[in-house]
Parts: structure tokens; sequence; C-alpha cells
């Protein structure tokens, strides 16, 4: 008698096939055939993001009622691994926008927060993560960016200094995630996630970085220079943002597990059909 629970990590519903077929046919279809375009210019295409979006692929596990697609956190990776099957770059941008943003929001966002990120990030609106700086690459708890709070003829609101590297989706992005501390003494108990907007006073985004690899997808330095951001715009508690930052990576590093079973299915498609052309002696190397 088989074990049901088995069956549910190894077989795929009728839904969960249908998903993952139509994720393939996309990425066959209208991402495949630009993949050493974009590879070599360095740049993701708008239009794939505009129909991943169309698609529903950048708010999978939202609901409906936030204008998402209302999936599972499973069929998100279904969609990262046949992305990642087809470039790698189209892929991580899905996966962050929905394991690491939009999880954020699902989990710590108050209801005004989701009502507005989540629609967002679902229907037109890339977001990014920024914990990582210079000194705190591994140790993302060192961080040091610093947010205070200010009161003055323009409200309360808190001042957020400092810079973040390596930020995937640093270029496209509109709504980001930033990890600052608002007091250094207290170490990671001083860490709070703020929720920035592109377009809010004293953001920037800067350098881009020149990778060997994934190279379509933007990987960034935002600057932070005397960065204004409203007090409701704190992501959960003041000073609980290293708890948010860990549980959302935990569930990310699933996405990237994700993104590697896809790479490496590619690579062997890609090698297999290699072999069948390639003939030696006479003979295909098959």
């Amino acid at each position: 008698m088989s074990d049901p629970i088995i069956n549910a990590l190894t077989t795929l519903t009728d839904e969960e096939q249908l998903f993952a077929s139509s994720v393939r046919e996309f990425a066959e279809a209208e991402i495949k055939p630009y993949v050493r375009e974009m590879d070599a210019a360095g740049k993701m295409r708008p239009e794939i993001i505009s129909k991943a979006f169309e698609l529903g692929l950048m708010g999978i596990e939202v609901p409906d009622e936030y204008g998402g697609s209302g999936g599972t956190f499973f069929m998100a990776c279904l969609a990262i691994e046949e992305l990642a099957r087809v470039d790698a770059s189209v892929s991580v941008c899905v996966d962050v926008n929905n394991t690491l943003v939009a999880n954020a929001f699902l989990n710590y966002g108050t209801e005004a927060q989701r009502k507005k990120y989540l629609q967002m990030l679902s229907t037109n609106t890339v977001g990014a993560y920024a914990l990582s700086e210079a000194a705190s690459g591994s140790d993302a708890f060192a961080l040091q960016t610093k947010a205070e709070s200010v009161a003055d003829d323009r409200g309360d609101h808190y001042v957020l200094n400092g810079r973040k590297l390596w930020i995937t989706n640093g270029n496209e992005a509109g709504i980001f995630i930033v990890f600052a501390t608002i007091d250094p003494s207290k170490g990671y108990k001083g860490i709070t996630a703020f929720v920035v907007e592109k377009d809010f006073p004293g953001f920037s985004v800067g350098h881009k970085e020149d990778k060997l690899g994934i190279r379509a997808s933007s990987t960034t330095e935002l600057i932070l220079e005397d960065c204004q951001v409203p007090k409701d715009c704190v992501l959960g508690e003041v000073g609980k943002g290293y708890k948010i930052a860990i549980e959302t990576l935990n569930e990310g590093r699933i996405g990237i597990g994700a993104q590697m079973i896809g790479l490496a299915r590619g690579a062997y498609e890609c090698a297999l059909a290699y072999t069948k052309e390639r003939k030696q002696f006479g003979q295909s190397l098959s």
C-alpha cells in the first residue's frame, strides 16, 4: 500500500501539472528566444516581466483578495524550477518577488500594507529584498545601515542612512524591504525591517554589478542618504527585523533549491541534445 505522504511529495496533482506545463510553455515560447541576448546585454526584457505579471507568476502565493493567484508555496517552487530550466535570470526575479518580498508581507505586514503592497507586487511592481552590506554578507546581522526616528514639520517618520550591496532586482524593483538598525548597541535586536518605495526622498539605486552569470538579473547597490520613510512603513515590529530576515530567508532558500533543480534539468537536456547531434567515427556520442 502506498504512503500518502510520500505520494504527496513525489506526485504532482492535476492542477500542479497543468500549472507547471503552462509555465514551461511560457518559458519556451517567450523567454528562450531572448536568453543569449539578455545575458550579453546584462538586462532583462521588460515585456518578459510584464508577461510574468500577466500570467500571475509574480504573486503566486498571494490570496485573490490582494490581487494574487491564490496558489501555494509549492506552486511557486514549480514555477521557479520551470523558469530556471530555460533562464536563471527570469527565475530569480520571480523567486525573490514570491519567496522573499511577498512572503514577508504575507507573514508580517499589517492589513493596510498587505492591501497596498501585495496588490502592487502581484500586478505591476517588482520587489527587492535589501539585507546585505559590504561588511555584512554572510554575517548579515552585522549591518550598519541606521534608522533614526524623527519628528519634524513633515510629521513622524524614520530617516535611513547607509548602503546595501548585491541586491537582486535592484534596477527593476519599485518596492524594497530594507533592513536597518535603530540602535547599533543592541546588536541584532536593533534590526528593523522597513518598506521603501523607489521614489522616497533620499533613496537611489547605485552601481550594477557586472557578473559572470545570471547576468540579465540586476544585482545592484542601494544608496540611502537621509531617506525619509513613514512610520507606517515599518514591517513587523520595531527591533524584530532579524526574525523576519531569518524566516523569509529560510523559505527563500527553498526557492533557490528549486532554481538549482531547474538549472540542472536544463543543462542535462542541452547536453543530451548535443550528444545526439555530435558525431565521432560516424556515430552520435549518445
